[in-house]
């Protein structure tokens, strides 16, 4: 391993860290920069994938061709081909004129194909015959071009189980992993979590005009033992809060655990991630998020109803609209039937026992409808961002979006 050259790699891209991971990953693109090979980055969502293909391009014999950084879940399943192969004029609706693709531009250079995991088996196909002999031809011809392009490829995706639940091709596996780089998680490069705050610290404090925010102790110890499931992206982004919004720039512990997500904590609504599906569909995510709201609907009206219980009550017929009046009448109220988050109505006192629970009729669209506009708002309407934290591609929430409406 040259320390000296991944030093110079180090600083040429402003990589952070010395885990001998990371170290490893950053020799292997330097080592397989020399040659044709095809790459394959793995890696968790934020845990810095981007950077290794520009390490390959810019240090092969291709670093002056041309060099296409392509997010393949954020293109709709319906133009990825053109997208990436180009079409002729008249093959379908909008196609008024001829378009070259990303294989045409890219010949003689490198494409990166991000989130690769995402492409329809449609175009995986495509991609392996280009893989094997640098042939492809445009949507509506049949006129057979050629290609030379170096294929660096990214993913989150779990590929090996994504070739069991019949989602992506072996044979495109084991070619796109000729040579395999595996990024390490945050969690698991030990004190490059500090060097990485430290870094974000003094960034934002030369953006913002802001003096430097700095760890105490226990602080230091809480971010080391935090597992940074979100990896760099989620630490920079913590990092920026802390510099704008707190006061003292001297940073406690407390300070802290107001930013970082305790563990284990229940109180959230659940996030769909990536590493959380298991191979589950998009659908049947949505419908376990589903079940798992209605059952902690349930499981608040029976916590109210065993409060309302123990209370004997004077029968009466009020609607209360005020929140905070909402208290109040749980102690002189029989049962209760909950119609919306801030309308409790309170009728007539029957025995405990004889509560039947009735589910409100929420359709699966309602619900995905309201889940992707949280997650716009939670981002600021940067789909990219919401698509991860939603653990669906980029591609699929534009279907979603556009399917429902959403401005």
């Amino acid at each position: 391993m040259d320390t000296s050259e991944i030093q110079r790699v180090k600083q040429q891209f402003g990589i952070i860290g010395n885990a001998p991971e990371l170290l490893r990953a950053i020799d292997t693109a330097i080592q397989v920069a020399r040659t044709d090979l095809t790459v394959l980055v793995t890696g968790e969502s934020g845990a810095g994938k981007e950077f290794f293909p520009q390490i390959i391009h810019t240090n092969s014999a291709r670093k002056h061709g041309k060099y296409f950084a392509v997010n393949c879940g954020a293109i709709p399943e319906g133009t990825i081909d053109s997208e990436l192969f180009g079409h002729v004029k008249g093959a379908f609706t909008d196609a008024v004129s001829e378009r070259r693709g990303y294989f045409s531009e890219a010949d003689g250079g490198t494409i990166f194909l991000d989130e690769v995991g995402e492409l329809p088996m449609s175009t995986q196909a495509r991609l392996l015959r280009v893989l094997e002999n640098g042939e492809y031809m445009r949507v509506g011809s049949s006129k057979v071009e050629k290609t030379d392009v170096r294929i660096v490829c990214a993913t989150n995706v779990n590929l090996p189980e994504a070739i069991k639940n019949g989602r992506f091709r072996e044979d495109l596996y084991y070619r796109l992993c000729t040579v395999p780089i595996s990024i390490p998680p945050l969690r698991e490069r030990g004190n490059d979590v500090l060097l990485l705050f430290k870094k974000f610290a003094l960034d934002f404090s030369a953006k913002y005009n802001i003096p430097k925010i700095e760890l105490d102790d226990a602080a230091t110890e809480a971010i080391l033992d935090y597992p940074w499931p979100g990896n760099i992206r989620q630490l920079k982004n913590i990092a920026e809060r802390i510099s704008i919004l707190e006061l003292d720039r001297k940073i406690t512990v407390v300070t802290m655990q107001n930013y970082i997500p305790s563990q284990g904590s229940s109180n959230n609504l659940p996030v769909l991630t990536s590493s959380q599906n298991n191979g589950k569909s998009e659908r049947e995510m949505l419908y376990t998020l589903l079940f798992d709201m209605r059952r902690e609907i349930n499981e608040l009206r029976a916590k109210v109803n065993d409060l309302m219980g123990a209370h004997d009550a004077q029968p009466q017929d009020t609607t209360l609209q005020p929140y905070h009046q909402q208290s109040e009448m749980l102690h002189s109220s029989g049962t209760i039937q909950i119609q919306s988050p801030s309308h409790i109505q309170v009728q007539q006192p029957i025995p405990v026992h004889e509560v039947e629970y009735v589910d409100e009729t929420l359709s699966l669209e309602d619900v995905q409808k309201k889940t992707i506009i949280s997650a716009l708002d939670r981002n600021h309407g940067r789909r990219c961002d919401a698509a991860r934290e939603l653990g669906i591609s980029e591609r699929t929430l534009y279907r979603k979006i556009k399917e429902y409406g959403i401005e």
